[in-house]
């Protein structure tokens, strides 16, 4: 079973990957690594967005608009 991380967690992870290639002084495989993993975790964090903001307008009444 794989273990459900936080949006806060990720969004935190996230900030990291991002400061470490603004940074620029990292070896090229260790720079593209990071850019996938930040890629993953950005669409992750874009679904966790999704399912809260489907659970609010559920929550509250609302139809979600299409995107």
């Amino acid at each position: 079973m794989e273990e459900k991380i936080s949006f806060e967690d990720n969004l935190a992870r996230l900030g990291k990957i991002v400061s470490e290639l603004e940074k620029g002084d990292i070896p090229l495989e260790k720079a593209v690594e990071l850019y996938g993993e930040g890629i993953k975790l950005s669409a992750e964090c874009r679904r966790q967005l999704s399912e809260a903001h489907i659970k609010i307008t559920e929550d509250s009444g609302e139809v979600p608009a299409e995107n």
